[in-house]
């Protein structure tokens, strides 16, 4: 009986450590973003906003190939924060694949199986990708770089899957032009790998965050490639529709 008692919060205990370290980080990076917005600019107020912050919940961030590439204030990279990590369901999804995919390969071995492991490793995949977007969010604020995926200026499936896998480990600094090699973002992948270790069993702090690194790079082209040709995607999903019901 002592036992049941004993496992039934440790199912819980994993969110509990995993919450507040989201909060307290995520505080942090906003405090430090913040002043940066200058006093008398408005962006958040503009029409274009909306193209500016879409997030969509299979391929993320992205700014549509007709609408201009924009440097971001400080205001908006909080608020795109908070879509990638709380409002869209992008994120739960994806940490509910990578669950299933430990769930399947029994890592790590020491949460075992049924719904009780699945719950721990839904938990730990979801904190692990919520801290790297609070770093990611504040690193590339600090250096100014771009966190979205725009869709590609040119024509022709290679050079466009060019763009899409090249941009995963890419992206353009405050002029949204020149390149720049995605830092913050893959410094994020391996530090957010690194510090889940704090709550997953054994002394893997480095494997962690090389795995975290290897999801960000598979995870990172799969996504940009669709987000890359999503709008060809719907459109053939559509054409398709009316000839299946005949």
């Amino acid at each position: 009986m002592r036992e049941k008692l004993i496992a039934v919060p440790s199912f819980w205990r994993y969110l509990s450590a995993v919450c507040p370290v989201v909060v307290l980080l995520g505080g942090l990076s906003f405090g430090q973003d913040a002043p940066k917005d200058p006093p008398v600019e408005n962006k958040d107020l503009r029409p274009a906003n909306r193209e500016q912050l879409n997030v969509n919940w299979l391929y993320g961030a992205y700014v549509p190939k007709d609408a201009p590439l924009e440097p971001l204030t400080g205001r908006q990279r909080q608020k795109l924060f908070r879509r990638q990590t709380f409002t869209t369901p992008g994120i739960y999804l994806k940490s509910g694949l990578l669950a299933l995919i430990d769930q399947a390969k029994s890592t790590p071995y020491e949460w075992g199986g049924g719904f009780d492991g699945y719950g721990r490793r839904l938990i730990s995949n979801y904190g692990r990708s919520a801290i790297q977007n609070v770093f990611s969010t504040a690193g590339n604020a600090a250096l100014q770089y771009e966190p979205r995926y725009d869709r590609c200026h040119c024509e022709g499936f290679g050079a466009r899957s060019k763009h899409a896998l090249l941009r995963n480990f890419l992206t353009y600094n405050r002029t949204e032009r020149e390149w720049r090699p995605q830092v913050a973002l893959y410094g994020a992948a391996l530090g957010a790998g690194m510090l889940s270790s704090v709550w997953t069993p054994g002394d893997k702090l480095w494997f962690n965050g090389y795995s975290g690194v290897l999801t960000q790079a598979a995870f990172g082209m799969m996504s940009n490639w669709v987000g890359e040709f999503a709008p060809e995607i719907r459109r053939k999903l559509r054409h398709e529709k009316p000839a299946d019901a005949d």
